[in-house]
């Protein structure tokens, strides 16, 4: 089975909605990394809240969402790019022990230093243009209320979160009230309505529970949660797996530390290793390599092809 992101509108109403289900491209990134149960929990929360958002963007480029702070967990990122590519990773505090059940302000906030960032990256970008990046406080004690927190007050999106992840799958619903001009001119339904629509459908999402959403697979979770409605359903999109590393760009980031940095790491060691954080692949720098990133107008990926995959 694909992983799969199902789109949806609700008739006469400026409602929006999808469902998300995620498990081989979870399972490649859980392949990589022997992570505590309740960081698992997080980061697979975390994909499928990075997959519904980036459903929506108008723009060719990579939605990069990140949760860091001051507990045993220093960060949790998630990319997904406008294809529905998406990788995740996670660091954590040298032999932090981590309960099960732990939670997010457990992880990530002890000192409420936590902090939650949402970054766009356009792959076209024009002449002088950086990505944007939103960067907040961590608000919530869940991913989901994070997310909800930070679309209102950042964007003025009223949006809804259920998210949930184990091990083997992670799936989430998103629900989001489209801003509309009042008034039942030209077909739109009055202010009240829309409000009562909203309130109704975000009751109905409050039913879910994560065993729910864990257990049951997102046709049926639409049927169990919709079937009194009259929605529009879009053609399916698939989420998959995919790591954007490349020699190039680890070598650009040995450029970014400078040669003299570069010749001092190298005095203790023949070759620099470097492993991709979210893919694990390994690539490798002798001095010979190194040495050709400092020459003028050398690309990285111009150096000897030494990488080997551990």
């Amino acid at each position: 089975m694909k992983d799969t992101l199902q789109k949806f509108m609700v008739e006469n109403a400026p409602v929006r909605g999808e469902l998300v289900e995620i498990s081989a491209t979870w399972q490649q990134v859980l392949a990589r990394h022997n992570y505590p149960v309740a960081v698992k929990t997080l980061l697979g929360e975390m994909l499928s809240a990075a997959a519904l958002l980036s459903a929506n963007l108008k723009f060719n480029g990579v939605i990069v969402m990140q949760i860091y702070g001051d507990g045993p967990v220093k960060l949790l990122v998630v990319e997904c790019d406008s294809d529905l590519r998406l990788r995740a990773t996670a660091k954590m505090s040298e032999g932090a022990e981590v309960a099960d059940d732990a939670t997010l302000t457990e992880l990530v906030n002890v000192n409420d230093e936590g902090r939650f960032a949402i970054t766009l990256d356009p792959k076209d970008k024009m002449p002088g243009q950086q990505a944007y990046q939103g960067i907040v406080p961590l608000d919530g004690d869940t991913v989901a209320t994070v997310i909800e927190n930070y679309m209102l007050r950042s964007e003025q999106l009223d949006t809804k979160l259920w998210l949930a992840a184990d091990d083997k799958v992670s799936r989430g619903v998103l629900l989001q009230k489209l801003p509309t001009e009042g008034g039942k001119e030209g077909g739109k339904i009055a202010p009240e309505e829309e409000l009562e629509t909203w309130n109704r459908l975000s009751m109905l999402g409050n039913t879910l529970r994560s065993e729910e959403l864990l257990s049951t697979d997102i046709d049926t979770l639409m049927h169990r949660l919709f079937w009194e409605e009259t929605i529009r359903v879009f053609d399916p999109q698939h989420p998959e797996f995919y790591c954007s590393c490349s020699r190039e760009k680890v070598g650009n980031m040995l450029k970014m530390l400078g040669q003299a940095e570069v010749e001092d790491a190298l005095a203790s060691q023949e070759k620099l290793g470097i492993n991709c954080d979210f893919c694990g692949q390994h690539y490798e720098f002798d001095a010979v390599d190194c040495a050709q990133l400092f020459i003028a107008e050398t690309p990285a990926d111009a150096a000897p092809h030494t990488d080997t995959r551990h």
